[in-house]
């Protein structure tokens, strides 16, 4: 089988963002996107349901540590 490369569907800025997971203590989902550091707002980017999500949202947009918010 042959798949696209992913590309990455926003642009991060690191000196205006950084990265977050927002994790629902109800219902435990997880959303990786990024915070703007002034205003505080979130922009999903995408849903993780596994840990290979993770990494593959970290490979995309080339970040080593996501913080947690929940």
């Amino acid at each position: 089988m042959f798949f696209k490369k992913k590309t990455p569907t926003f642009s991060y800025n690191p000196e205006k963002q950084y990265p977050v997971i927002r994790s629902s203590i109800c219902t435990g989902e997880k959303v990786a996107g990024f915070k703007d550091k002034e205003s505080g707002h979130f922009t999903d980017v995408m849903l993780i349901k596994t840990d290979t999500d993770l990494d593959n949202f970290k490979q995309l947009y080339g970040v080593d540590e996501v913080k947690v918010e929940y």
